[in-house]
């Protein structure tokens, strides 16, 4: 018994090594397409009017993708709100979890091609069919959002430390409101006032790791 439970930590260690590795990177690389990638381009190439091109770019995002599924969620929530359609993202995240080009590459190495190429017809039949049906169901006002305050009550801004990767977007976005000190947002401490409040919205919204909010 307390080998197995030795193992059993030893696995959990390693999977929070894992998440503590890959969610930073991808809470950047999140910030950056949010900050920098135009709502036109995702919706363009993401959104309801897309058709078989955003199918096609979608699984391409999914299939081509690094890391384990729940990378893709954050990313997934930025593209929803960037315009992306609910059946592409049913896509991305289908693809992402079960039909990335490695985990192919390692399935016809041990099971043959045709095993491979078979299931992925297959795969990739049914997560049309789920995109299709989830969207039907689903609509982008179910999908849970910032919880909005109450202006009047606001006071001062907080950030959470424990959850601030560093990136340094909120300076970027906003210096006269945010600093870095040890690799940390810090709030200078500004009067907040309604204008403050509309200017710091976005700021806010765009953080990757939701480290910043109002209080």
């Amino acid at each position: 018994m307390p080998d197995k439970a030795d193992v059993s930590v030893k696995n959990s260690m390693y999977y929070v090594y894992e998440m503590l590795q890959i969610m930073p990177v991808i809470f950047i690389l999140t910030a950056i397409i949010e900050a920098w990638v135009p709502k036109e381009v995702i919706m363009n190439g993401f959104g309801e009017k897309a058709g078989i091109k955003g199918s096609f770019f979608s699984f391409l995002l999914g299939s081509f993708s690094a890391g384990p599924i729940y990378a893709a969620f954050p990313i997934s929530k930025m593209l929803l709100k960037k315009g992306a359609s609910i059946g592409n993202i049913v896509i991305i995240l289908s693809s992402w979890a079960v039909i990335k080009i490695p985990m192919l590459a390692n399935e016809a190495k041990f099971l043959g091609p045709k095993f491979m190429g078979i299931r992925w017809v297959l795969t990739v039949i049914s997560i049309i069919i789920m995109a299709c049906i989830v969207s039907l169901f689903v609509k982008k006002e179910d999908i849970p959002d910032e919880e909005e305050v109450d202006i009047s009550k606001i006071t001062e801004v907080r950030i959470d430390e424990d959850y601030c990767i560093g990136c340094g977007l909120c300076k970027k976005l906003s210096p006269e409101h945010f600093e870095m000190v040890d690799k940390k947002a810090r709030w200078k401490k500004v009067k907040v006032d309604d204008m403050e409040i509309k200017k710091l919205r976005p700021v806010i919204e765009k953080c990757p790791s939701k480290a910043i909010g109002f209080k």
